[in-house]
């Protein structure tokens, strides 16, 4: 399964807000086996949010969108989502019954509130979607056709997905080593064992130099099994692998 992650936010790309979303969903979904083919921040412009998903629709097998649900100028996730899938923007009466439920709580709570909490603002969503319920705010999510709208806020953003999280899996398997050698000393093994056994390699040195990450990739994990023991005897340097087990190739 090929997924691609669009985060929408114009606070993003100005650097206020640190993207969090895109690197909890991509572990979250490389964990599950999926195969994380793009990540992408976009602004909140409505034409470019429609162009991003209407053509990464057709390109993977699922897109999930991040960005600001509810009623303020910035907030064009879903209406960028409904043009780019060529969907008119419409109130869901299940969303609608939810955010209806969801404000009276809030008004329980916090009586005195002076401004106007609009049902519309957060229960509107490309015509025909399927709601996912958001446990922790206002306004939902929502599934239209492959395109899963989730919210900015991190909070948000994790609870909404837990509710669609196992519509993602795949067969998508990783080993990861770490050795205390420069990342060069392993640079011929690695480039042998990408070539003869197909395996995605990763090599990341350690910002202070103390050890390198070694992960290898692979959609077939009888094949991974083979590749990380192949490593383990021909990489001439101490591995260590993230169960804690120590080898020297």
């Amino acid at each position: 399964m090929n997924v691609a992650i669009v985060t929408v936010g114009n606070e993003l790309l100005a650097g206020d807000i640190e993207n969090t979303n895109a690197t909890w969903l991509a572990r979250e979904l490389t964990e599950r086996g999926v195969k994380v083919a793009r990540v992408i921040t976009i602004p909140d412009e409505e034409t470019t949010i429609a162009e991003t998903v209407g053509e990464w629709s057709m390109s993977f097998d699922a897109v999930v969108v991040t960005g600001g649900l509810g009623g303020t100028p910035d907030d064009l996730t879903m209406p960028g989502v409904a043009a780019g899938l060529d969907r008119e923007l419409a109130v869901d009466p299940v969303a609608a019954a939810d955010v209806e439920a969801t404000i009276d709580r809030i008004l329980e709570r916090k009586p005195d509130i002076e401004f106007d909490l609009k049902v519309e603002w957060y229960a509107s969503m490309p015509a025909g979607a399927t709601p996912i319920p958001n446990p922790e705010g206002l306004a939902p999510g929502c599934v239209a056709e492959n395109v899963y709208v989730l919210p900015g806020i991190p909070e948000e953003m994790r609870a909404v997905f837990d509710n669609v999280a196992d519509d993602f899996g795949g067969t998508v398997a990783t080993t990861t080593f770490y050795t205390p050698e420069p990342e060069g000393a392993m640079a011929e093994p690695l480039a042998t064992v990408a070539t003869e056994f197909g395996v995605r390699v990763g090599s990341y040195p350690n910002r202070n130099g103390a050890r390198t990450r070694v992960k290898l990739t692979a959609t077939d994990a009888a094949v991974l099994d083979e590749a990380s023991s192949w490593l383990v005897e021909n990489a001439g340097v101490e591995l260590t692998e993230t169960d804690g087990k120590k080898t020297d190739g």
